[in-house]
């Protein structure tokens, strides 16, 4: 079959079409970066191919791996060719015509349509290949696999325009040969001095050369007539114009603040600086170097199960995988980096990663070295780590339920919102808190909800306010989780304000006790009418000794699953046992005065049905019957106007 019927038109995937419609009509003015993102490539296919190479012999080098750049000013084009592992064309399919890439559907949703504002979001998603169409406006690849023969090599074309050309050629050597026709006004990337000054900037540490034709000042005409007479070729000379070694290797004397910068930009496709880094060589048991970064932004993946980790593996120089999820635990998931490790074999596996003792003890170490950065930033760097913490704080809130050993780390690390300021910021640490106890407070209070709001207007709060106690204000969803891991820090055990008794201890006067006392013998018979009626929603009616201004609330029981969890649990498909709540009364409150005395048992029940249903309503709760709800709370509020 001839070449030409092998060649098809396809649309793009649906991503695909909303990314170009971004990067052809693109405001971000850092369009350089798309000679930083096809470098980029063309490295990972050389790491890629030489890590083949070492254990399946189909795949074989062409002479020395390397980039080529280079550049045609009168056909306003742009070349950059590599010798690795190169595409068939079902790769070509895959790579170029979808994105499989996690957060894509949250970088898009993410997308307001104001051009200015959306081309900032350019940077933070990575959109690699596809960053070509900023500067050109057609785009020529031809690749062809290295265990694949010469005529199985693809051809693929694409204007950006929502779909792409893609036929079998005839390629001699295996990589890939990207050809960028330029648009009009981009003059300034046919130059060879822009070029290089790009080479420089952002792709200097790659560990492969990045070559170009040397420029030397033109012949004048006399030598060129003297050269055609005696048939000589004028051959450009090429040059390695980055310094292709690995950065990590180097000395950290010998780099600068930039170097690291442009490195992790390199790494992780990301256009602002990172937060905080760590370069350091270990030597002895274990032989290895890391280059950690700490991200200003998180990525868009972070909360999907298919999230992708920032670490690559090399072993002895030699790439073997990017994803690496054995050398981090999953909290610290946002950091990017490298690990070069000298103790392992170069065939190694995921598999074998997951077996291996040396890289627990990596693993271990370099837990240790990002509690580190983060912890000195949280000192050091408090507007930094006010950063940090809005973008990663709840991933490290994941960290007391997987990490048994270093829980009390990652909780000095943690930061809150408190009835000290009755701010949404977080920024109160257990330290602060800690600092600020009553000298005879024995327990770290708090109260979750599911709003900020919600949290801070709790009626479980109003005893403790009048007090002048201090309580922690969780609203985010996995702050149910992260108290249920987290009993204690530094001594002082968490408690509640919305599980069993609130026990205040020495903070409780005598006079509280007896006037709580009191009102539980006052209040006997209204407490077991009440548990009557509400015998199958309840487990116990009870005086309150947590309300001031509210009439009623609901509790569960110390042992129980709060209530915000069991909700969360049920959303998520798991089948949750039967549990009732604790209902509390106000006696002081009004409307339980008026209970006391009301003598008509259907307007009794009534009053009793709302003020349950409106307990679990400030609870955030969901009412099982709605528009029952309502119709009795209109007939009590007609009752009471006549």
């Amino acid at each position: 079959m001839s070449v030409e019927a092998h060649k098809e038109t396809h649309g793009f995937q649906t991503e695909v079409k909303q990314i170009l419609d971004l990067m052809i009509h693109s405001l971000y003015s850092n369009k350089e970066i798309f000679l930083r993102e096809l470098i980029s490539n063309s490295s990972d296919a050389l790491d890629k191919l030489r890590f083949l190479a070492v254990s399946d012999k189909s795949y074989k080098q062409d002479g020395e791996l390397s980039i080529h750049v280079d550049f045609d000013k009168e056909a306003k084009a742009i070349i950059i060719e590599d010798n690795g592992v190169g595409m068939s064309r079902d790769d070509v399919v895959a790579n170029l015509g979808t994105i499989a890439k996690s957060g894509t559907k949250e970088f898009l949703s993410s997308l307001t349509g104001n051009k200015s504002q959306d081309t900032k979001l350019i940077g933070q998603f990575g959109v690699g290949f596809y960053a070509v169409f900023m500067v050109a406006d057609s785009v020529t690849v031809e690749t062809r696999r290295a265990n694949l023969k010469a005529d199985e090599a693809v051809h693929w074309v694409s204007t950006g325009d929502g779909k792409y050309t893609i036929e079998n050629t005839t390629k001699d050597t295996v990589g890939t040969k990207i050809t960028l026709h330029m648009k009009e006004g981009e003059d300034e990337f046919l130059e060879g001095w822009r070029l290089r000054s790009i080479i420089t900037k952002y792709s200097d540490h790659i560990s492969f050369p990045v070559i170009m034709k040397k420029e030397v000042a033109p012949a004048n005409d006399a030598d060129k007539e003297a050269d055609k007479a005696k048939d000589i070729v004028d051959v450009p000379e090429e040059e390695t114009v980055n310094k292709a070694t690995a950065l990590w290797l180097r000395a950290k004397s010998e780099l600068t603040q930039e170097e690291y910068d442009e490195f992790y930009k390199y790494l992780s496709h990301d256009y602002e600086n990172p937060l905080t880094y760590a370069h350091n060589k270990v030597e002895g048991k274990l032989e290895y170097t890391s280059l950690l970064y700490v991200p200003k932004k998180a990525p868009f993946d972070m909360w999907q199960r298919d999230h992708k980790y920032g670490l690559k593996l090399y072993v002895q120089r030699v790439f073997i995988m990017d994803d690496v999820a054995q050398f981090l635990p999953n909290y610290f998931r946002f950091v990017k980096g490298i690990v070069d490790c000298n103790d392992l074999p170069l065939n190694v596996s995921r598999e074998i990663l997951q077996k291996s003792k040396s890289v627990d003890g990596i693993k271990g170490a370099l837990t240790k070295r990002i509690f580190s950065m983060i912890e000195s930033m949280a000192t050091k760097k408090k507007e930094d780590y006010a950063i940090f913490w809005k973008q990663f704080g709840n991933v490290l809130k994941e960290g007391p339920a997987e990490d048994f050993a270093n829980k009390e780390r990652v909780a000095k690390l943690l930061r809150f919102s408190s009835t000290h300021t009755d701010s949404e910021t977080q920024d109160v640490s257990l330290d602060d808190y800690i600092n600020r106890m009553k000298d005879d407070q024995e327990k770290i209070y708090y109260v979750t909800a599911e709003t900020f709001a919600a949290a801070k207007n709790s009626p479980y709060l109003e005893k403790l306010r009048e007090k002048g106690l201090e309580i922690i204000l969780l609203y985010d969803r996995v702050d149910e989780w992260l108290m249920s891991n987290l009993n204690e820090y530094s001594g002082k055990q968490f408690q509640s304000v919305s599980k069993g008794d609130l026990d205040l201890g020495k903070l409780e006067d005598e006079k509280d006790k007896e006037k709580h006392q009191e009102q539980v013998t006052e209040c006997k018979e209204l407490v077991e009418k009440i548990q009557k009626y509400l015998e199958d929603k309840v487990k116990e009616v009870r005086v309150s000794s947590r309300l001031k201004t509210s009439p009623a609330c609901i509790v569960v029981s110390a042992d129980d699953m709060a209530l915000q969890m069991q909700r969360m649990m049920s959303a998520a498909g798991q089948q949750m046992p039967a549990s009732k709540p604790i209902f509390e009364i106000n006696p002081d409150h009004l409307i339980i005065s008026k209970l006391k005395a009301e003598s008509d048992d259907n307007k009794f029940n009534d009053w009793v049905d709302v003020l349950f249903d409106q307990s679990i309503l400030a609870e955030s709760g969901q009412l099982d019957d709605p528009a029952r709800f309502v119709e009795k709370l209109n007939k009590l509020m007609l009752q009471l106007s006549q």
